[in-house]
């Protein structure tokens, strides 16, 4: 049981860092509009959110997987920002984005990193459930309507998942400043993992749009994990042509 216990809490470790990174990336480009010192308190704004909203999640377990509406809220949600965003760069691409520094503009900021941080913690709970449920129970006690061990898990993934959001929001927000390109790409990742939720939506048994057995399946998995780093790789390459081209119509130094 222990060696079951700890293959799955390396399995969730990897898969809540990849999470975390998601939702680092969400917030390192929500925020990169503010001054530098109102980014930072951005950040802390929405880490902090994170951690709240992520183990409150993992409190909330069974109502949070019974209920098919928070789900759904979810995935409009991570769907509405990178479907904005899109658009809006691609109908002001001719146009620099003014800077938003004014009080309003940082806490209707914050919201929005908040409210992302929701859906991302619901999306985190679904994949933590997903594994710790294949485990066998312990028996100890119940907490959410899950097994004390397996909740433990769960615990001890989404804390190592934080931990790694912490060091990847402040990272993310400089490779943004360097390489801007990768902002569209960050975007795409956050509507995929919306159409993940919007998967998770449509196969609830209250919905039953589709096999409640697809989204755990071999073939969406590998078919969501393919197009995710296909994005990845679509905004480092384009990232990288766009420096290039950049440095290339630099004036060369006078001898």
């Amino acid at each position: 049981m222990l060696l079951e216990y700890g293959w799955v809490l390396l399995v969730l470790i990897g898969l809540e860092g990849i999470l975390a990174a998601d939702n680092a990336v969400v917030m390192a480009v929500m925020v990169k509009h503010l001054p530098e010192k109102q980014q930072k308190k951005a950040l802390f704004y929405g880490l902090l959110g994170a951690f709240v909203f992520r183990f409150a999640s993992l409190l909330m377990i069974s109502f949070l997987v019974n209920v098919w509406q928070v789900q759904a809220i979810g995935a409009l949600y991570l769907l509405f920002i990178s479907l904005n965003h899109i658009l809006r760069r691609k109908a002001h691409k001719e146009h620099k984005e003014p800077k938003e520094q004014s009080g309003s503009s940082f806490w209707w900021t914050v919201a929005k990193v908040e409210f992302a941080d929701i859906a991302f913690a619901i999306d985190s709970m679904l994949a933590a459930v997903a594994l710790a449920v294949t485990l066998p129970e312990t028996g100890w006690f119940d907490i959410g309507g899950i097994d004390g061990g397996q909740f433990i898990v769960m615990f001890l993934g989404g804390l190592i998942g934080l931990v790694i959001m912490r060091f990847a929001a402040g990272v993310f927000v400089d490779l943004l400043k360097k390489y801007p390109m990768l902002e569209m790409s960050a975007f795409l990742i956050v509507g995929w993992v919306g159409v993940k939720l919007a998967v998770h939506t449509l196969a609830h048994p209250d919905v039953a749009l589709i096999d409640p057995h697809f989204p755990e399946s071999t073939l969406w998995k590998s078919i969501f994990w393919s197009i995710l780093v296909g994005f990845a790789l679509f905004g480092y390459f384009a990232s990288r042509r766009h420096a290039k081209r950049m440095k290339q119509s630099e004036p060369s130094p006078r001898t």
